[in-house]
């Protein structure tokens, strides 16, 4: 093992991984209970409710992982291009 070399870690791509597959899995989750899955997380990110959620395959507590002011950054960034 080399000692002189630094190791890198990138916590904001790791943040980003975590981030997109929770939205995922709430995604899903809100699909098979039958909601219009868009819909209910823009409600969510807009009120703060997280009723708008189902807590269907843990959905609900998923999404508080994440939160709504850098949710709804990065939604800007990849909808102008911006993707980190």
């Amino acid at each position: 093992m080399d000692f002189d070399k630094t190791m890198s870690f990138n916590f904001e791509k790791e943040k980003n991984s975590k981030t997109k597959e929770i939205l995922k899995e709430v995604y899903e989750a809100l699909v098979e209970k039958g909601y219009n899955p868009i819909n209910q997380i823009v409600g969510y990110i807009l009120s703060g409710d997280p009723t708008y959620i189902t807590s269907y395959k843990d959905a609900r507590n998923k999404i508080r992982q994440i939160e709504r002011d850098e949710l709804l950054e990065k939604m800007v960034r990849n909808f102008i291009g911006l993707e980190d």
